[in-house]
């Protein structure tokens, strides 16, 4: 049976040469998103006990899904990255990180000629610079799922406001897999 560190390096190994290959066999770029946000995101998690609040400073980029994975998708289907940096509240001030990304779906059927609402989901990796008992892990996969909405300000500027329920866990990697769940609540502005 494989160590935790060989699977985690044969994971990396695969993830890394996936996105190096990636651009050449789907020809994607992602140098040239449709939007750009920059964001606040604050949250706390409800389980396990004992909680923990956090506030975190968010870079996204959205592009059209079809550019992305090179198959066809319906037009409101877009593909999300984004970054985020932050600090929780965990026994004093810990550093808190991720990197994750979503197919975003707007719900064009309740658009206005004002506001956008979508819907979105997707996975990615954090970092917690603490461990809750049992978590085994301080780098985790962070499965999200949400619901957002666009107000468009004027030509050159939306705000957009997401509500996100959220699991932080190892999937399993090390035997120690104590999940963390929450919500968080993310506001900003494309550009």
């Amino acid at each position: 049976m494989m160590s935790f560190t060989s699977r985690a390096i044969a994971i990396s190994v695969c993830a890394f040469l996936f996105f190096c290959q990636a651009g050449t066999i789907y020809a994607f770029s992602l140098s040239s998103p449709e939007k750009k946000g920059i964001a606040l995101s604050a949250g706390s998690s409800y389980d396990p006990e004992p909680t923990f609040s956090f506030l975190q400073l968010s870079l996204s980029a959205l592009y059209d899904y079809e550019s992305i994975w090179g198959h066809q998708a319906p037009a409101p289907l877009k593909f999300k990255l984004e970054s985020n940096l932050g600090g929780a509240d965990w026994s004093g001030t810990r550093l808190l990180a991720s990197f994750n990304f979503y197919a975003l779906y707007y719900l064009q059927a309740l658009e206005t000629r004002t506001i956008r609402p979508y819907i979105e989901g997707g996975v990615g990796i954090v970092y917690t610079d603490f461990q809750v008992e049992g978590q085994g892990l301080r780098v985790n996969f962070n499965p999200q799922a949400g619901i957002g909405c666009e107000w468009q300000i004027n030509p050159a500027t939306t705000l957009f406001g997401t509500l996100h329920a959220y699991h932080i866990s190892n999937g399993g990697l090390d035997d120690d897999n104590r999940g963390i769940n929450g919500v968080l609540f993310q506001v900003g502005s494309f550009f």
